[in-house]
């Protein structure tokens, strides 16, 4: 009886199909009582993984990544309700406890105002977080709204984008947010954001506008357009999706970043104002303290560096899992 898995026009044609038999009983003799059989040029038959669950799969296997996200998580976390985990008021002050070091109900000690480190720290967190997500989301839609439809449609519009994000590269960041800023009369959080998101769309822009440009020239895109496909529909449909994983890593790594640039600003008096509880701001008002009362400005340092560095460890592992290159 011939064997099932020899391609039947391969037998009784002279020495090939002799061949071909004498390859079939070897694979036969190989193969465990009821296996079965490969798939025809031995694909796999399970459906392919895309781009995001591979990314997944590499990250949930990251102790970086998982690392980090842990983190950023407790930062929400206390961000969104510091009731969790301190009880006291940041604005209650004591005079006859300024500068005081660490006592019990108090581990980091008092400020200059007697009022309690380890509640403002915690506390600061809002401020940075909402900064930093806040200006990462404006400047990241804006940025890839702009740079996407650049580098889709192309021609004058694309010219233009690049001559107006060039003069935007020029402005020196701190030196605009002083200028910006001073003008502010707002003690919230948004004259920051909007500064913010006014110089990290260019750098966004010009990430989306590659990637887009690189896209539409795929053989997928071409056939969608072959088949009648309007602009909005090749856009959201076929290069939206297959352009969005630079701009993703970009905006996570700048986050970070912009946390670091929005408690730079408030250091410097044009960022955040009083009342506001930031880092950036007791930082400012400790760095005249160092010599007698070191507290003051380490713990608040210490938050906004490990807020830092976790949402750039973060970004880091996003850039490594998303990126081809470096699989």
């Amino acid at each position: 009886m011939p064997d099932p898995y020899v391609p039947k026009e391969a037998v009784g044609h002279g020495d090939g199909g002799n061949a071909a038999l004498a390859i079939g009983a070897a694979e036969s003799l190989e193969r465990a009582p009821g296996a079965v059989p490969p798939p025809p040029g031995g694909e796999p038959t399970g459906k392919p993984r895309s781009l995001w669950s591979d990314a997944w799969h590499d990250l949930s296997r990251n102790p970086v990544f998982v690392l980090s996200a842990l983190v950023i998580v407790f930062l929400v976390v206390i961000a969104i309700w510091p009731q969790a985990i301190a009880t006291g008021n940041p604005y209650r002050a004591d005079l006859s406890k300024a500068q005081l070091g660490a006592s019990p109900g108090h581990p980091f000690g008092f400020d200059t105002q007697g009022r309690d480190v380890y509640t403002r720290v915690v506390y600061g967190a809002r401020a940075s977080i909402t900064v930093g997500t806040c200006a990462t989301a404006g400047a990241a839609l804006l940025g890839s709204l702009l740079g996407g439809l650049a580098g889709f449609f192309g021609g004058w519009w694309d010219t233009l984008l690049s001559r107006i994000a060039d003069i935007f590269f020029g402005i020196p960041v701190l030196l605009g947010g002083l200028v910006f800023l001073s003008v502010a009369i707002s003690t919230t959080v948004w004259p920051v954001v909007g500064f913010i998101v006014l110089l990290g769309w260019p750098q966004i822009a010009r990430i989306a506008r590659g990637s887009v440009v690189t896209a539409k020239q795929n053989d997928y895109v071409q056939a969608a357009r072959a088949l009648g496909a309007g602009n909005g529909r090749m856009l959201l449909r076929h290069i939206a999706p297959n352009a969005v994983a630079p701009v993703i890593v970009v905006a996570t790594i700048a986050l970070g970043t912009y946390i670091a640039l929005e408690a730079t600003l408030s250091y410097l008096g044009a960022g955040l104002k009083p009342p506001t509880v930031s880092w950036g701001i007791d930082i400012s008002a400790a760095s005249t303290h160092i010599r007698n009362a070191p507290h003051m400005l380490l713990w608040p340092a210490g938050a906004l560096s490990i807020t830092v560095l976790a949402f750039i460890m973060l970004g880091d592992a996003v850039r490594d899992a998303l990126d081809p290159k470096l699989r």
